[in-house]
């Protein structure tokens, strides 16, 4: 993934637009919508198998970005996903030596390991809208998807409304 200077113009187009439609009654209706991360947490866990026919794509846990602004938020962005990753391998591990088995299915892992519902289950960090948490059940690994089309989509939505369409 690759960010550059039309993250920075979107972030400040964004700055502008807030100040704009906070003046106004009705603020525009938006298709791609994107979602708090900060301080927010989930036990969502997509089955990657699904997901990758759906146009999802596992991340490679790289930071892409290569202009000051928007590296701050992709390397917070990649950390997050790394150590969420390195806290379900370990329960796995600790699962894995305690039972003498291993997870075989994504829903032996929602089940044993993130434990969904449960007050006892793991809160994974919240991922930008265009990335969510899968198991790989052939690594048997928790992962990070992407789903291209949703950034893009969001991408030109925002040019649409800053009037910067793609002609």
């Amino acid at each position: 993934m690759k960010v550059s200077a039309k993250f920075l113009s979107i972030f400040m187009g964004f700055a502008l637009t807030t100040l704009i439609v906070g003046c106004e009654d009705d603020p525009p209706k938006r298709k791609v919508q994107s979602r708090e991360t900060i301080g927010k947490t989930t036990q969502e866990v997509r089955d990657l198998k699904a997901e990758i026919s759906k146009g999802g794509q596992v991340t490679d846990g790289k930071i892409h970005a290569t202009d000051y602004i928007t590296i701050q938020a992709d390397a917070y962005r990649t950390t997050v996903a790394k150590i969420a990753k390195m806290r379900v391998q370990a329960d796995i591990n600790l699962y894995e030596a305690a039972n003498d088995t291993k997870i075989k299915t994504y829903d032996e892992f929602m089940q044993f390991i993130i434990k969904k519902g449960l007050a006892e289950g793991i809160q994974l960090p919240m991922l930008p809208f265009y990335q969510e948490y899968g198991y790989d059940s052939d690594k048997a690994e928790l992962v990070v998807i992407e789903y291209p089309a949703k950034k893009k989509e969001f991408d030109e939505q925002w040019d649409k409304e800053l009037g910067r369409e793609k002609k």
